[in-house]
């Protein structure tokens, strides 16, 4: 099973220090039963990428929670066992849960299939977003604007290989 972990760079940078992702249990996100009903599609490809747009919403709220981080959002696409991860029913359709899931313990890194950063271009539209999140969760409709800015912004693609130059341990 894909599962899309949220993190922040210097989360990146523990993660490539220790070599796992997560302590465990920690939440990621998934193509979830739930996540295909509340998207309506049964391409795949169309799913995994929603289900990584749900990551990066995540990745959002890491960073603000974390002032000093750099502004960017980052997920790492890693496959688990089928029965490492699960979705928790009782969630349902809530719109704030869709597509999460619970990977039971610690992940090798090594595992990662790629890694998903902004680019430097994303940094002013993701600290808008940092800035207006508490707004748009309390319905603010301009904020959720400012929020969504964040996703006209791609996540660019990088082999796990790439994880020292992204997170500055080489050169």
């Amino acid at each position: 099973m894909r599962v899309y972990v949220p993190l922040t760079l210097s989360g990146l940078a523990e993660a490539y220090k220790t070599g796992e992702l997560g302590a465990g249990p920690f939440v990621a996100y998934a193509v979830t039963p739930a996540l295909r009903e509340w998207y309506l599609s049964e391409d795949i490809e169309e799913l995994e990428y929603a289900a990584l747009n749900r990551a990066a919403l995540a990745s959002l709220r890491l960073l603000a929670a974390d002032p000093g981080a750099v502004r960017r959002r980052v997920v790492v696409a890693v496959d688990v066992a089928d029965g490492a991860a699960s979705a928790d029913p009782d969630l349902g359709l809530d719109p704030a849960a869709l597509g999460e899931v619970r990977v039971a313990g610690a992940v090798p890194l090594a595992k990662a299939a790629a890694v998903h950063v902004d680019s430097g271009d994303a940094e002013a539209d993701v600290t808008a977003a940092v800035e207006a999140l508490a707004a748009a969760d309390g319905g603010d409709d301009a904020a959720q604007f400012v929020v969504d800015g964040a996703e006209d912004h791609e996540l660019l693609w990088y082999a796990r290989q790439e994880i020292p130059n992204l997170v500055g341990l080489e050169g």
